[in-house]
């Protein structure tokens, strides 16, 4: 098994838990939102996506969120759409309040043993999607009885490649201190941020978008993923091609359409910088960001993968759809309970800025 310079005691993998709510409404959504656009070319434009998104079903913690026009009930039942305007952003994050901790618990509860607990010595949480203090990470702490000396990281609006940041300072953190154990939580809850403008870009947007969240253990305890070489890079002129922005009625999300042409002229870069002289063909487990289906058809032509080394990536995006933070870490867990993936893989997702973080892993051991 190839080191991937490794330097000292590095960090694995253990274990990846991963969740979602229980309502589908990816369905719900298309069937909703078709009566915002107006008939003609942008119709058809949309309804052209929805068979080329590669995505059948996506999860929310609202029930019916996707309502085309106000309610006085609500589509989700509560009336957080069914106010006669959109939900402000204070509403947004009350409901991410509301939901947060419950979608992490039920992701936690059945991997959190009471040993398990008394280990954690560190705890690090990605999101993009809600923001509120004391926080996510201080609510995991008391409701699972975490020690209250535990060291706490929060990774804020990084976007879709957070996660792998989050991988990164848990390595650091193992090499620092070889006694360590990181629990890793990523979570969104993007369905709280639908707006309702009947604007082609903004819809298509949320064809992809989705809740989800992953939890995650990271030690030196040789089981799982081991953790390689990390490397990101900022693809220059590239700042308003995939932004985040907080506006008075919820985060606003701008995907360019240029963005899948960016990756897959850049990628190339990163296959160097990662690789060396060797080709990403010859590495056999690939874990690239769902973020649409035209993003990994970039990112496998950039790389000149097969569709073999695809598989996972599509399968995620099939079943969830785009997650943001969680959704790498979603396609990690599926190869390392596969009892059939071995050798050397890369890890890839891409974020605002345009920003590209990777880092390689061989699965090590057994799934923890």
């Amino acid at each position: 098994m190839r080191p991937w310079g490794v330097v000292g005691n590095g960090g694995f993998i253990n274990t990846i838990v991963t969740g979602v709510p229980e309502h589908d409404v990816h369905d719900l959504y298309i069937e909703n939102v078709k009566d915002l656009l107006p008939s003609g070319r942008e119709s058809q434009l949309f309804h052209k996506m929805v068979q080329r998104s590669g995505i059948a079903s996506r999860y929310s913690v609202l029930s019916r969120p996707f309502a085309p026009r106000p309610d006085p009930v609500g589509a989700d039942g509560s009336g957080f759409y069914g106010a006669a305007k959109e939900p402000t952003t204070r509403d947004r994050m009350e409901a991410y309040q509301a939901s947060a901790l419950n979608l992490a618990s039920s992701v936690l509860a059945p991997t959190l043993t009471d040993e398990l607990r008394q280990d954690i010595t560190h705890l690090i949480v990605s999101t993009c999607t809600g923001f509120y203090a004391p926080g996510l990470d201080v609510d995991l702490v008391q409701h699972f009885h975490l020690d209250p000396n535990v060291e706490r990281v929060n990774i804020g609006f990084m976007g879709c490649d957070a996660a792998i940041v989050g991988l990164k300072t848990a390595d650091y953190i193992v090499r620092a201190q070889d006694s360590a154990k990181v629990l890793m939580v990523n979570l969104e809850l993007c369905s709280l941020h639908f707006q309702r403008a009947p604007k082609l870009e903004r819809l298509l947007s949320f064809l992809l978008f989705a809740d989800g969240c992953a939890a995650s253990v990271i030690s030196a305890d040789p089981t799982g993923l081991r953790i390689g070489r990390f490397f990101n890079t900022l693809i220059p002129d590239t700042q308003g091609e995939l932004t985040w922005t907080i506006g008075d009625q919820g985060f606003v999300m701008h995907l360019s359409p240029e963005l899948p042409g960016i990756l897959r002229r850049n990628v190339a870069s990163t296959e160097a910088a990662l690789f060396g002289p060797e080709k990403a063909g010859d590495i056999p487990l690939w874990a690239i960001h769902p973020g649409g289906r035209s993003v990994l058809d970039a990112v496998q032509s950039g790389l000149s993968l097969s569709d073999g080394q695809m598989r996972y990536s599509r399968t995620v995006l099939n079943r969830y759809g785009n997650m943001s933070s969680p959704s790498v870490m979603f396609v990690l867990a599926d190869i390392l309970q596969d009892p059939a993936s071995r050798g050397s893989g890369c890890a890839m997702a891409f974020g605002p800025g345009l920003s590209v973080e990777s880092f390689l892993f061989d699965k090590a051991g057994s799934p923890g």
